[in-house]
């Protein structure tokens, strides 16, 4: 007799029964050895980033399975807003994906149609054929699996901030994401993620959706930041990742154990 499976919790029911801001971070570096380190953190999550991080399917595989041995859950960002790469991540058994660049509610409703099977969306049937199913070990999972994603959408342009009551609005969008990098981006102050109109927009977004009912995350690597998104209302905040802890941490080493240059003219060495 087949071993019969049940699927993981889901991001969205973590949210629902979790008393506390939820707090997780990026795995961005590609490798199953650095998601597994992540996953034993005690995090709630690892965001696996196939949008920027440097990673094809054989890879998010391999991260999806090193995590799954741990509590904390795999939440997948898709590069783009496609329905054949949505596919394809969900067929490899990724129950949440964060979905970049949605600026309206017509690409939300998109994202939505991707994530499920026909008459309610477009996602192509191979549940015999993929880990998304445990090749059929999950029971029922053709009429289930809507029940198992959730779709996490992400607003990261002034064009979105001025939909975001439209954006979550729409039904089959779980969560919400907010980027705060490309928003600055976007509103035309590039790598400040501080000013204070990309810091209102952020907030705007959080009370928009809020009040469409949805749950709201954002991205904030500087603590003062997440705890001002947290007081806001924010449901998860990402709070690092994997990449730039190991820059910042090895840097950190370097100016510790490597001798300073020596300064020439007082002949001891210069100060930091």
């Amino acid at each position: 007799m087949p071993f019969r499976v049940e699927p993981a919790p889901s991001f969205k029911d973590l949210i629902r029964d979790t008393d506390r801001t939820v707090a997780g971070m990026f795995v961005c570096s590609g490798d199953a050895g650095v998601a597994e380190i992540c996953a034993g953190s005690g995090l709630d999550y690892l965001l696996i980033d196939g949008e920027h991080g440097p990673m094809g399917l054989e890879s998010i595989l391999a991260q999806l399975r090193a995590i799954a041995g741990y509590p904390a859950l795999a939440v997948v960002r898709v590069p783009f807003n496609d329905a054949v790469m949505i596919k394809q991540y969900l067929d490899l058994g990724a129950q949440t994906l964060i979905v970049p660049m949605v600026n309206n509610a017509e690409q939300a409703e998109a994202a939505v149609a991707a994530m499920h099977y026909p008459p309610r969306g477009i996602r192509g049937v191979g549940s015999a054929l993929a880990r998304s199913a445990r090749w059929n070990r999950i029971p029922d999972y053709l009429a289930r699996a809507g029940e198992t994603l959730t779709l996490i959408v992400q607003i990261e342009a002034a064009e979105a901030v001025e939909n975001a009551a439209a954006i979550a609005a729409v039904d089959g969008v779980d969560g919400v994401f907010i980027g705060p990098s490309d928003l600055a981006a976007s509103m035309g102050v590039l790598g400040q993620q501080e000013h204070p109109d990309v810091v209102d927009a952020v907030l705007r977004s959080i009370r928009e959706v809020k009040a469409a009912g949805k749950f709201v995350g954002v991205n904030a690597f500087v603590e003062a930041s997440a705890r001002r998104y947290i007081e806001a209302g924010a449901d998860f905040v990402n709070v690092g990742a994997d990449v730039a802890m190991l820059a910042r941490g090895t840097e950190a080493l370097a100016a510790k154990f490597i001798s300073a240059p020596q300064d020439a003219a007082a002949g001891t060495p210069a100060s930091y």
